[in-house]
């Protein structure tokens, strides 16, 4: 399983939209769909936010 599988799984594990992921971490929700869709990697930063 791939990182951006893992994201999604988790994101819809707890009902949170793309928005509302995008927003918390001051990104677009055009960036969660590509690091969902392993288009993009997500920085270190975010990485950090996500598992915290």
């Amino acid at each position: 399983m791939e990182l951006g599988d893992r994201l999604k799984e988790a994101r819809i594990s707890k009902k949170y939209s793309q928005e509302n992921v995008a927003n918390h971490l001051y990104v677009t929700r055009q960036a969660i769909s590509k690091w969902e869709n392993n288009k993009s990697f997500l920085g270190i930063d975010n990485l950090k936010k996500l598992s915290g």
